[in-house]
């Protein structure tokens, strides 16, 4: 799907406030076709770039540069699993308020401690192999945490749970920060 190209080449700027799914063509989905959103962004950008309105008159340019940014912002956010479920949440009218709402079952709550101690351990032992570990064992929560969430906002449509499982994500990307600086701790 095509936006309706303007006399300037932009796209009509009623795509512009369109939610990001809409933008890119794509359903309003966790699980999304990775190249049709690349291809669609190459698309997109390739008509919109300042570049390419270089020679145009001033507001063209302004509005080039703004859907170049709009764009760009909204590549990031579908192209990154915990970003787009955020998101679909946030469509749904859901606030993950992972800030306010740190509630998590128990058994993640111990699991939580076990992966911080671990790190503790691996980053005072200066252990680069148990830090590697530490972050397989995160590769698959993710992995596992992302498949939940296929079915709790594409099969079951359960934005609380998903919304569980997005602050669960949260903490677990948190927690590979921590381990990526540990390890640059450790090259320096």
């Amino acid at each position: 799907m095509t936006p309706d190209p303007t006399a300037s080449g932009l796209p009509d700027v009623e795509l512009f406030s369109r939610d990001h799914f809409e933008l890119f063509a794509l359903p309003r989905r966790f699980v999304i076709d990775d190249r049709s959103l690349e291809s669609r962004y190459h698309e997109l950008q390739s008509s919109v770039h300042p570049d390419r309105h270089a020679s145009s008159p001033e507001a063209e340019r302004r509005l080039s540069m703004q859907w170049s940014t709009r764009i760009n912002e909204a590549y990031r956010l579908l192209r990154t699993p915990l970003s787009r479920a955020r998101y679909l949440l946030e469509l749904d009218g859901i606030d993950v308020a992972a800030e306010n709402n740190t509630a998590m079952p128990a058994d993640f709550l111990m699991q939580q401690m076990e992966w911080r101690e671990a790190l503790d351990e691996a980053r005072d032992a200066r252990d680069a192999g148990a830090l590697d570990e530490l972050a397989r064992m995160l590769r698959h929560a993710r992995r596992d945490a992302e498949e939940l969430l296929v079915r709790q906002l594409d099969t079951e449509h359960d934005t609380v749970g998903a919304a569980a499982t997005v602050r669960r994500m949260m903490f677990i990307a948190r927690l590979d920060e921590d381990i990526a600086e540990a390890h640059e701790t450790l090259d320096n």
